[in-house]
């Protein structure tokens, strides 16, 4: 008889509990649709809205190598401050070096040939100051005479190529210095190393890499790349006020000022992540530059930058046409 109890008291308190949870779930907050952090807001009552990317004042210098070969050794880490003309990395020159001793070994073997030709020009041309001072025309006969003027000319003529080949020496040894000093990969400007992607005894190939073999850039003034969209681009005026704010944290603010506009409509590549954007369009790049100071701000980092700029409607009627 007691089983006759047990299943509907089971069922009661599995349809009791099912009713507590759905009721506890009713209860529950709805989740908040407020984003992680709140936005930054346009201090201008009309204005253009774009994402910018931080760069160094000249631009972030891709920095390569003009010859391929074994990394030697890297002059400097991330983070280091470079004057230009300072070493960065320095290629392998031990073929450089051998090829160097032979070219000595050559100019050493060339100026022995030059000293050689001298004294028998020299020589030549003290027999034939001799024989042309004779007074006595017997004494001597045309034909020595001719014989030794014939010898001062060939003299001269092997004095000439001992000079030139010496001459070549000396111009191999020197281009080959230049060679040496072509794996000495020196910094361009003033700046700081913002990246390096090599290390000693890596490999570093010639020519435009994927993966720089270093970045280096002056960060004293940094420059803001703003990408505005083709659609707003021709309400962005050169000189208006601008301000950004640090992508991430609103508070971190600084304003803008105009250097200049990239004058080729590039395709879009700097994304917000909105769902509202298009990603089929191409934008207008605006550089502006601000300075760094104390911010903790740094190359690379994302900014949101608003520029102020005549309403629509009143940018149409400034152009004489009617909206």
């Amino acid at each position: 008889m007691f089983r006759k109890f047990v299943t509907p008291l089971l069922a009661a308190c599995g349809l009791g509990l099912a009713a507590f949870l759905a009721f506890q779930r009713g209860r529950a907050e709805p989740p908040s649709d407020r984003p992680p952090v709140e936005p930054a807001q346009s201090p201008f009552t009309a204005f253009v809205a774009a994402p910018g990317l931080i760069e160094a004042s000249t631009d972030n210098i891709v920095i390569g190598s003009p010859l391929a070969g074994i990394v030697k050794k890297l002059h400097v880490a991330t983070g280091d401050s470079v004057k230009a003309g300072d070493p960065l990395f320095e290629l392998d020159d031990r073929g450089l070096r051998a090829q160097l001793l032979t070219q000595q070994a050559a100019l050493v073997t060339s100026e022995a040939r030059v000293r050689t030709a001298r004294a028998s020009l020299d020589d030549t041309r003290q027999q034939l100051a001799f024989a042309e001072s004779v007074t006595d025309k017997r004494a001597i006969s045309a034909e020595v005479l001719s014989s030794r003027r014939s010898a001062v000319a060939i003299y001269e003529a092997k004095l000439a190529e001992a000079e030139g080949d010496s001459s070549a020496a000396r111009a191999q040894i020197e281009a080959t210095g230049i060679e040496r000093d072509r794996l000495i990969v020196r910094a361009p400007v003033d700046g700081q190393v913002l990246q390096v992607k090599t290390r000693a005894g890596e490999f570093a190939t010639a020519g435009v890499l994927e993966t720089p073999l270093l970045l280096v850039g002056n960060v004293e003034q940094l420059h803001v790349r703003v990408d505005v969209d083709e659609d707003n681009a021709w309400r962005v005026r050169a000189g208006a006020a601008a301000v950004a704010h640090l992508r991430g944290n609103k508070d971190i603010e600084t304003p803008l000022q105009f250097v200049r506009f990239e004058p080729y409509v590039v395709p879009k590549r700097s994304l917000t992540g909105a769902s509202t954007e298009r990603v089929d369009t191409r934008v207008l790049q605006v550089i502006y530059r601000f300075e760094r100071g104390s911010l903790p701000i740094f190359v690379g980092q994302q900014m949101e930058v608003f520029i102020q700029a005549p309403a629509p409607s009143t940018a149409v009627a400034a152009s004489g046409k009617q909206p």
